[in-house]
């Protein structure tokens, strides 16, 4: 029987989780009945789940990202990027890495309040806390909870550095917040741009905005003097990395000081629900878009080499990265995304301002 796929997501199934000693799967026979009796075999309804861990801030370790501190209010992501690395953390929490990942996302409601104790601690000395190094802080709960923007407050309190990595729009609605932490150097925003082509955007990234509204949210920031980089990543052989340069123009077009990438990498649960996943989406072109992700990896479709894992090796992953740097001189001559300011937030560690 020929699966129905499942508009709206990334994954169509959930993958096996590693750390789990049983899995259930669906049976054709109970998919073949649901439909004859006009029945649904799952609601595909998104869950919010409550969750209070202990810490909030984590050190980044990997010589390959370009942070030391990351924090994510979220874990699991609604947005439902198929590539998405993060999908193997959502096994650490008893869930799937595939339609999990999107349909149950964890609510960290004590976020804020994490955030704050760690940065009032005496040991603790100024370095910039990205939101978020693993799932987007601006997805669709965010809509309702507002977690993001409560941490956004602590940080602007306590004259903290912050970065904010996002492919939602939904960041504009901090506009006021952004600008006060931008008026002392405390903020800069990494927007993600993977696509040109809004078929590819709700293929690859079901739930995220617009490339539109990705465009003007890089424009609004960029109109009021927020530092903005692009994040042109995955990169993905055979679907968008033929857009490199056109994509380093459009969010140059629209303010961006810089811009990355990365060549994707399909690590863990990934790959087999990426394979899934481009059979169905992408049939005709799925043997050859494989093919050359594998090209870039040493022949495999993960790699974990440090130095080498997100850059790619090989003719492919080569010529991308000379692309890169004709884009820079092109359209970035002259353009900086700025270093941000650590050394208020000594002077603010109680909340206001120490005169002596």
């Amino acid at each position: 029987m020929k699966k129905e796929f499942i508009r709206g997501r990334g994954a169509q199934h959930n993958s096996f989780n590693k750390f789990e000693k049983f899995h259930s799967e669906w049976r054709d026979d109970f998919l073949e009945y649901c439909l004859e009796h006009g029945e649904l075999a799952d609601s595909n309804k998104t869950s919010y789940i409550p969750v209070h861990p202990k810490t909030i801030v984590n050190k980044v370790t990997s010589p390959d990202v370009g942070m030391s501190f990351s924090m994510n209010p979220y874990q699991g992501c609604e947005h439902g990027c198929i590539y998405c690395y993060a999908r193997n953390t959502h096994e650490f929490w008893g869930y799937s890495a595939g339609l999990d990942f999107e349909r149950k996302v964890l609510i960290k409601e004590n976020a804020p309040e994490l955030l704050e104790e760690k940065i009032r601690s005496r040991t603790w000395k100024a370095e910039t806390i990205v939101l978020s190094g693993n799932t987007d802080c601006y997805q669709p709960a965010e809509k309702h909870y507002r977690i993001t923007r409560a941490c956004l407050e602590v940080f602007l309190k306590y004259r903290h550095p912050v970065g904010i990595i996002t492919k939602n729009a939904m960041v504009l609605r901090d506009l006021d917040l952004l600008k006060e932490l931008n008026s002392f150097g405390l903020v800069g925003v990494h927007i993600s741009v993977t696509s040109l082509r809004e078929e590819t955007r709700r293929l690859l990234e079901p739930r995220t905005a617009t490339i539109a509204r990705r465009l003007q949210t890089i424009k609004v920031l960029s109109e009021n003097r927020i530092p903005v980089n692009a994040m042109l990543a995955p990169l993905i052989p055979g679907i968008n990395s033929h857009e490199l340069m056109s994509l380093a123009k459009a969010v140059s077009d629209h303010g961006a000081l810089s811009f990355a990438f990365t060549v994707v990498r399909l690590n863990g649960a990934i790959g087999l629900l990426f394979t899934d996943w481009i059979r169905r989406a992408m049939p005709d072109r799925a043997d050859k878009v494989l093919s050359q992700i594998e090209s870039c990896h040493g022949g495999q479709l993960s790699d974990s080499r440090f130095g080498i894992r997100n850059k790619g090796e090989g003719p492919l992953a080569k010529n991308l990265h000379m692309v890169a740097r004709i884009a820079k001189q092109k359209y970035f001559k002259g353009r900086k995304f700025p270093e941000l300011n650590k050394e208020l937030h000594r002077s603010y560690k109680d909340g206001q301002l120490r005169l002596f």
